[in-house]
């Protein structure tokens, strides 16, 4: 038995797709998986018990959000980010290297030091060095942290790529370092290189001599087409360790997902669920649907006839157009359950079918329905 409260587990493979388990101290999890994002502590609009029932077992958490509010030393007194907002489950907390790009005009890199942002809420300046990213997460005491790193804006210029691999490869020591060894919980690293794939190698290479628990794709998802990232997984992944979980950060729509679990992805996060669920974008088995489109107004379907979780599938298509078009809360609220339920049944989808050595008719039945 794995000493180890965390480890990944390879149960079967269908060609590249993959299907496991990740063991931790508070629960598995079923690969390939999607990770709700709850940037501040929570999945915008859903209550936890309804993100419970749609068969969600890992959640994200944003160390940089939450250090600036409420506070790790609220957080703290509550004994870590699970009792603060009251889900038991697995958290992953990201290590506030993706807002060193999203907030780059808030923030200056030092590569002895780390980051420093000046705060986007007030202004005030602090540096967010690699070995606070770890205490921080310890401190909200997730089950999977991560890396602090650099996470370039896409470019094709590969000398600033690679000083972001040497930066972030430096950065990565210093988090393993700090974290020390803990067997409750992972410590992810995270793969730079841009769409240059000899740099991407280098960049696993180095991290895999340092050895995590896990391994991340970073630095995609930001402005390449989904082929150009798809031509990156293809060469990356089949160099990745087997026993090890891999996580495509940020990413995506139904379709990014296929495209990637066929490569040998484990695990996913994006905000597409929710976000899109505020703009009134639903995904369905038929597809995407805009429910502020008038078409909808006379429309007496369900989003889903099958989803009873809230009774979600007592609203109609009219009645939901009719909150969008009056800025109704309530809009927001059941779009974004039924598009988070939406994809977990499509993992669990996507699940059945590597088990049941099916995943490729499954790819190409579904594929296209979300390009």
């Amino acid at each position: 038995m794995n000493s180890k409260n965390f480890f990944f587990e390879l149960i079967k493979k269908e060609k590249e797709a993959r299907l496991g388990k990740i063991h931790t101290a508070r629960g598995s999890i079923k690969t390939p998986a999607f990770m709700p994002v709850g940037t501040q502590g929570t999945i915008k609009s859903i209550f936890v018990d309804d993100i419970l029932k749609t068969g969600t077992e890992i959640i994200l958490g944003n160390t940089y959000h939450l250090y600036l509010r409420p506070g790790i030393k609220i957080i703290k007194k509550f004994g870590g980010l699970h009792n603060f907002m009251n889900w038991k489950k697995p958290i992953l907390t990201d290590s506030g290297g993706f807002q060193i790009m999203s907030l780059a005009k808030f923030a200056k890199i030092d590569k002895k030091k780390g980051a420093i942002f000046s705060s986007h809420i007030d202004g005030k300046k602090f540096l967010l060095s690699p070995e606070k990213s770890i205490q921080i997460q310890k401190n909200l005491n997730s089950d999977i942290l991560m890396v602090l790193d650099e996470c370039p804006k896409l470019t094709n210029d590969k000398k600033v790529i690679s000083k972001a691999i040497d930066v972030s490869t430096n950065w990565a020591k210093r988090c393993k370092a700090e974290f020390k060894e803990d067997k409750k919980k992972g410590l992810f690293g995270i793969i730079q290189g841009g769409l240059f794939e000899d740099l991407r190698l280098e960049s696993l290479e180095k991290l895999v001599k340092i050895n995590f628990d896990g391994y991340a794709l970073g630095g995609l998802a930001v402005g390449e087409t989904q082929d150009e990232m798809f031509t990156i997984l293809k060469k990356i992944t089949n160099c990745m360790p087997v026993n090890k979980p891999r996580y495509l950060m940020g990413v995506g729509t139904p379709s990014d997902i296929l495209g990637a679990v066929k490569f040998g992805i484990d695990m996913f996060d994006c905000v597409i669920p929710t976000r899109s669920g505020r703009t009134g974008l639903a995904f369905t088995w038929d597809g995407k649907i805009n429910l502020r489109n008038s078409k909808f107004k006379n429309d007496d379907q369900p989003l889903d006839k099958n989803c009873n979780i809230r009774n979600l599938n007592k609203y109609s298509k009219s009645y939901l157009n009719h909150l969008i078009k009056t800025n109704e809360i309530l809009a927001s609220m059941i779009i974004s359950l039924h598009n988070v339920n939406f994809y977990q049944e499509f993992m669990e989808k996507i699940r059945e079918s590597i088990d049941n050595g099916k995943f490729n008719s499954f790819y190409k039945k579904y594929i296209n329905k979300y390009k």
